[in-house]
């Protein structure tokens, strides 16, 4: 019986064997290391900028230019409108940005980065290279297109990943 949820099974060969699944072998679970020991680390790295885990990524996104509205940052950092909107605040209140509603339409809040918040984000894409490239240690070139490319058609295979963006 198919208890995965998924009406038919994916063609081409099994390459996960149920019976000798172990979480050293799994693909979840190994992302899930990665991701968690990136994120301490990015975390601890962010610190002595005064940037939370929570506060550097829509600092970082919006230094780099995207995205423009309060709406399109809470989607690429994975948060509904009202977290986004309280992280925001706090974010206005250190100083970093500002919000301006859009007089074509009212439901439209632009962001923009201050002087200090771009001073405060102007660190953020140096440190993260520098922990991607320790993670990258022993990488050549070649291999980490590669990687990146096998990440990206692992996303692509997702059901529940829609139409997101592979960047």
């Amino acid at each position: 019986m198919n208890t995965s949820g998924f009406s038919d099974p994916p063609a081409g060969p099994v390459i996960v064997d149920p019976g000798h699944l172990s979480p050293h072998d799994s693909m979840g679970y190994l992302m899930r290391r990665i991701v968690t020991a990136m994120g301490a680390d990015i975390e601890r790295a962010m610190e002595p900028l005064g940037l939370t885990n929570a506060q550097w990524r829509p600092l970082g996104l919006m230094h780099i230019g995207q995205p423009k509205t309060v709406a399109e940052l809470a989607r690429e950092c994975f948060l509904d409108t009202s977290a986004m909107t309280r992280l925001l605040d706090r974010l206005e209140a250190k100083g970093y940005c500002t919000r301006t509603r859009s007089n074509e339409d009212r439901r439209v809040v632009t962001l923009t980065l201050t002087d200090a918040g771009r001073n405060a984000a102007q660190n953020i894409p140096d440190v993260l290279c520098g922990i991607q490239n320790t993670y990258l240690k022993g990488f050549s070139t070649d291999e980490w297109h590669t990687f990146k490319a096998l990440l990206q058609r692992v996303l692509a295979n997702a059901p529940c990943a829609g139409n997101q963006e592979n960047s």
